[in-house]
């Protein structure tokens, strides 16, 4: 069975069902149940956004939160795929010669010499960690109960949302693959994996889709390479396929298949599409609910006090491990708490993890630094090779110039200490 936006009944053009809507609607059916017409007209009127009475309606919107494919226009298409320069040839097509050139999409692309904003500057200030009247940060600060302002706010359900994590921590194991599965791989590695990530980032992008999708993605793909041999010609194939399932999980508005299509180069076929999302949906079980780091994420910068500085540096480091092979021994609640401990450290030029976001955590400083040297590693080298997607995204106005701020070096001095 095809699973795929134009058979999958729920996730069909809502145009199409109004259609039917109208056939219902002027047949004798309706007839049959002429008590209930006006009822039926006010909620047409209510979905359709326009005014009239009952019957068929023509030209209604279709409701916001029904699932609708979106095509791309021309000239975003055009950017994306950018001809030979949208995926590396020596992973797409192992018998062709073409150059590894990087993946062109962005709009804003900063200037070298382009000026720092005044908010990145950070100052050499001395702090002294026996001061207890610091006026950023307490070091023995107390407990806070994160969830006190969300009691009215019944989107939060904060009387199930201790549960709700609990849930999480027991069910992230499931999500683990194993850290070294490359070895059962053939014809792909972990260089190609990291080319095909940083790509995805980029695309994800620029399509504007949610961030719950990447994370998604990535860990689709994950599971998919750890049980299933692919040859490197297919391995961009995976990624799209990877992607579109995300979407369909995550997203309102979906890509069509022939958006994919092309920004593949036309690599390959609707067909084919098809085939590889048949294949890894029942290679997975059709196992997509698994927590991702990007649901930790949100819970421990909200234990953080976050603001947007820190959510952006936050972000930052966690999509610079996406691409990263060897942060897959990680579990995700471990990585997005030593992200968020490495972009405090980033900001407040010290170590800084408080008990509200240790005791929501679970993870103390201790525990964390290792992986967090890492991160700083990926932040140091973030804009140099050939893998700079994460970089250039985070590199804009949208982000707040996140790449340019300084990684916290001086976790490696107290490895010393």
């Amino acid at each position: 069975m095809e699973i795929s936006v134009e058979n999958n009944p729920a996730l069909m053009n809502p145009t199409n069902k109004q259609g039917k809507e109208e056939v219902m609607g002027c047949r004798k059916f309706g007839a049959e149940i002429g008590h209930n017409r006006r009822a039926l007209s006010v909620i047409n009127q209510n979905l359709g956004g326009g005014g009239g009475g009952g019957g068929c309606r023509r030209g209604a919107q279709p409701h916001p939160c029904v699932a609708n494919k979106r095509a791309l226009s021309q000239k975003l298409a055009a950017d994306i795929a950018n001809k030979k320069q949208c995926f590396p040839e020596e992973i797409k097509r192992s018998s062709s010669n073409a150059s590894n050139e990087g993946f062109g999409v962005w709009e804003e692309d900063q200037d070298q010499d382009e000026p720092v904003p005044m908010f990145l500057e950070t100052s050499e200030t001395v702090v002294d960690q026996r001061d207890h009247h610091m006026e950023e940060v307490e070091m023995e600060d107390p407990v806070v109960d994160i969830d006190i302002s969300d009691d009215r706010n019944h989107l939060a359900v904060t009387e199930y949302v201790e549960d709700l994590y609990a849930h999480y921590r027991r069910m992230e194991n499931c999500s683990l693959v194993s850290p070294d599965y490359m070895t059962q791989q053939f014809d792909i590695n972990e260089k190609m994996r990291a080319i095909l990530i940083d790509w995805l980032i980029e695309v994800h992008h620029k399509f504007d889709l949610q961030p719950e999708t990447l994370f998604l993605t990535v860990n689709l793909i994950d599971r998919f390479l750890a049980k299933q041999s692919v040859i490197r010609k297919n391995l961009q194939l995976v990624g799209l396929v990877a992607m579109l399932l995300a979407c369909k999980y995550e997203e309102v508005s979906v890509p069509i298949i022939e958006d994919l299509v092309f920004i593949s180069d036309k690599a390959y076929s609707r067909c084919q599409i098809l085939e590889m999302e048949k294949l890894m949906l029942n290679t997975l079980e059709f196992n997509m609910s698994l927590p991702t780091a990007y649901v930790f994420m949100k819970r421990f910068l909200k234990a953080a006090q976050s603001e947007s500085k820190l959510d952006q540096t936050s972000f930052f480091l966690i999509e610079l491990c996406l691409v990263e092979y060897e942060t897959l021994k990680f579990p995700p609640s471990f990585l997005a708490a030593a992200a968020v401990y490495t972009a405090q450290c980033s900001l407040y030029g010290m170590k800084h993890w408080s008990k509200t976001c240790e005791w929501h955590t679970n993870y103390s400083e201790d525990q964390l630094l290792e992986c967090s040297r890492m991160i700083v590693g990926y932040h140091q080298k973030a804009s140099t090779g050939r893998l700079t997607g994460v970089y250039r995204k985070y590199n804009t106005s949208k982000f707040g110039y996140a790449a340019k701020r300084d990684p916290p070096s001086f976790l490696f001095q107290s490895n010393n200490s």
